[in-house]
């Protein structure tokens, strides 16, 4: 709670310690948050870090509770991060989710040889992604030279920064998402 989603200081999922409105900043304090409210809340987040719809996400979830034996939770990070928007975006080939799903909206983005227009487009393991030859030098990519050399890549993920191609190892770590978001209480969310 507190964090800000937006990355940015103006966010609308902010909190402020005080209600809304011209007689909030008084000594009224704020009530308990519901167990409900709270599996909203942390179900806004991680839909709206990803950008996606609510029918979208509903999707991904009911798919993931739907499936046969397995762990839901780690069935539901992997069907959101292998996403190729966002793998694009954990690769480092974009600033944010959003401006990956353009890129691949595009076609500037190839796997395995083969330009995908899908942002949606579920890639697995052993999948190489790629900038595609004609788009290397066009302007959405002028500093990436600079951007890839600090860029972090995560442990699932391999990235050969000269050629502008990454490659996904496994499948995404469920600790590494557990840190950031509470999933269960999503699971817990669209369980009722």
């Amino acid at each position: 709670m507190g964090a800000s989603v937006c990355g940015r200081e103006k966010c609308a999922f902010r909190r402020k310690p005080y209600p809304p409105g011209i007689h909030g900043r008084g000594k009224r304090r704020r009530r308990e948050v519901s167990e409900y409210a709270r599996q909203l809340r942390e179900k806004q987040i991680v839909r709206h870090s990803y950008g996606l719809s609510e029918s979208q996400f509903r999707g991904y979830v009911t798919k993931a509770l739907s499936g046969h034996g397995g762990d839901v939770i780690q069935k539901l990070i992997a069907s959101l991060e292998l996403r190729l928007d966002n793998v694009v975006y954990r690769i480092g080939f974009a600033r944010a989710r959003s401006v990956a799903r353009q890129i691949v909206a595009h076609g500037h983005i190839t796997v395995n040889g083969r330009r995908v227009f899908v942002p949606s487009y579920r890639t697995r393991p052993g999948h190489v992604i790629a900038i595609a030859a004609k788009s290397q030098g066009k302007g959405v990519f002028r500093d990436l030279e600079i951007t890839l050399k600090k860029h972090q890549t995560l442990s699932w993920l391999s990235l050969v920064s000269e050629k502008r191609e990454g490659t996904i190892m496994s499948l995404p770590k469920v600790e590494d998402m557990v840190r950031l978001y509470d999933i269960k209480s999503i699971i817990e969310y669209y369980s009722r």
